[in-house]
């Protein structure tokens, strides 16, 4: 195997050029922080991104910021950070939950995965927030879409397709995100003691309310001492409140109030509020050295505790809830399930399920990624056509044991 760590555009142009030529295939990585997510790649070579470094542009006042692909999210979200800016949709850094250091994800991989965190059910995810990008298709040509200003839409949703498309499309070389202020500060409201269909309630209740909660999840028994160094001793429910000083008071009372049937409420202060989503955000709870498996499981959030009541009858699992019960972060005791798993979303209106943790051995066996309706999938294939017909890039990563593709 060849490792090619190009430091320009034109590099990796010519790069994937010469393996459309050869009809040989690439493995895309950055830091490699999501190299354990999806199938195993079956590539011959490796086109590293991690020299593709640096930001080409920020403009704090125009909330714009253009950087390389391999650049990386800590290192971008510290410039932000100095002008009080931030990426609105909080992206997970998956390198601890899959055994590596914190930090070491990029920007190129922070749209292919279309990342995300607790504030998405506010705010979206990369792919909403995304401007423009350079990329080079599979068939080695060069191509852009959209620009560095936000009216600028032209091509938009070119993209806004490559989000969540695990490089298997085209190699993104420079990318544009539109970043917004930071909050001036920030408190969260617990409420100790609720089961998870309690909770269920009283997170619907807050997020329907002019409370104005960024962020709500549901930690139960069992799993709840794992946050803030076992500071909180009995099943919380969480609701984040950012914004100005006065103002996030003001709405902390009004959920006080409004949330009142469910108990008394207590409120952890701002640098323990912001510790607590950063491990919600991070599955901080499953991270540490094993590889048990680790599913990540989006669906309605009314249904979402009643799908784990109906896993847990039948399989042994950990569980925790983010986006208001719409995503749940599920720990296998040993095998990952999938059977099971991927009958109950169907049972219970649908969803998606991605096995973001497991050997090497139960990702080369099981569809990883969410299968796809008959109708998407040949949708689907007809893009991988388009843009990488000798499937160059990142060959296997979304197709499952039985050739359909999956999506994240």
């Amino acid at each position: 195997m060849t490792i090619f760590t190009p430091t320009t555009a034109e590099a990796v142009l010519e790069t994937v050029q010469w393996a459309a030529d050869e009809e040989t295939s690439l493995e895309i990585t950055g830091h490699g922080s999501k190299r354990g997510i999806g199938r195993p790649v079956q590539a011959a070579h490796r086109l590293d991104l991690s020299q593709l470094s640096g930001v080409t542009l920020y403009e704090p006042e125009e909330l714009v910021l253009s950087a390389k692909a391999g650049t990386p999210v800590a290192e971008v979200e510290a410039l932000l950070s100095r002008h009080h800016q931030r990426f609105d949709f909080e992206p997970i850094d998956y390198g601890p939950l899959l055994g590596q250091e914190a930090g070491r994800g990029t920007v190129g991989g922070m749209l292919g995965a279309n990342l995300s965190g607790p504030r998405r059910i506010k705010a979206g995810a990369a792919r909403d927030h995304v401007l423009g990008i350079h990329a080079v298709s599979g068939r080695g040509e060069n191509f852009k879409s959209g620009g560095r200003v936000v009216k600028n839409v032209t091509g938009y949703d070119l993209s806004k397709g490559l989000a969540g498309s695990w490089g298997t499309l085209a190699v993104v070389t420079d990318v544009t995100f539109k970043v917004l202020p930071a909050s001036e500060t920030e408190r969260t409201f617990v409420l100790a003691g609720l089961d998870d269909a309690e909770a269920a309630g009283a997170m619907a209740e807050a997020m329907g309310s002019s409370g104005e909660v960024s962020s709500a999840a549901h930690l139960p028994e069992g799993i709840v001492g794992r946050f803030l160094g076992g500071a909180l001793s009995a099943a919380s429910t969480v609701l984040r409140v950012e914004g100005f000083g006065p103002s996030v008071d003001y709405r902390i009372d009004l959920l006080a109030r409004l949330l009142k049937p469910y108990g008394a409420g207590e409120t952890i202060e701002v640098d323990d509020s912001r510790r607590l989503w950063r491990e919600i955000r991070d599955v901080a709870p499953f991270a540490g050295g094993s590889d048990a498996p680790v599913w990540r499981v989006s669906v309605a959030p009314t249904v979402g505790h009643r799908l784990v009541d109906a896993f847990r009858r039948a399989a042994g699992a950990n569980a925790y809830y983010d986006w208001q019960g719409g995503l749940i972060w599920l720990r296998m005791e040993a095998d990952p399930e999938a059977a099971i798993l991927r009958r109950l979303l169907g049972h219970f209106g649908g969803g998606f399920a991605t096995l973001v943790r497991a050997p090497e051995s139960l990702r080369a066996a099981l569809p990883v990624f969410q299968p796809q309706p008959p109708a998407l999938a040949a949708l689907s294939r007809r893009l991988k056509e388009q843009f990488d017909p000798r499937n160059v890039l990142n060959p296997g990563r979304m197709i499952g044991p039985d050739g359909r593709e999956s999506r994240a």
